[in-house]
């Protein structure tokens, strides 16, 4: 299963529509293998749809992540306007700078020894 991050650039700022997992939901076929969408509606600097699909691969699945949004776009009528910026698997960097920068006992990890060493 892959998430990918949808990126969705609004008409003249609007804010996103209510119900777009519905909206989504509502337009994917069996082939796009959807399993779930996740709304970010205030992410910087454009909202955000994740959808979790099932894929063969990682370019598969931003693919048809970004076929399923281009057809929500143009066929729910609360997304007239509405375009896809980009479509890809997010970086989880950040996440584990944070989790290596937590104290914690010296290791593979953190500044120390290796305790196997």
């Amino acid at each position: 299963m892959y998430l990918i991050h949808v990126q969705l650039l609004a008409p003249d700022g609007a804010p996103l529509p209510d119900g777009v997992a519905d909206l989504v939901r509502s337009v994917a076929t069996p082939a796009d293998r959807l399993e779930h969408v996740a709304v970010h509606p205030h992410a910087v600097p454009d909202p955000v749809l994740g959808l979790y699909l099932l894929a063969d691969g990682l370019a598969d699945a931003e693919s048809r992540a970004a076929g399923l949004c281009e057809r929500a776009v143009a066929s729910a009528a609360p997304l007239h306007g509405w375009s896809v910026a980009r479509a890809g698997a997010p970086l989880v960097s950040p996440f584990y700078e944070l989790e290596l920068s937590r104290s914690g006992p010296a290791g593979r990890n953190r500044q120390g020894t290796f305790p196997s060493t």
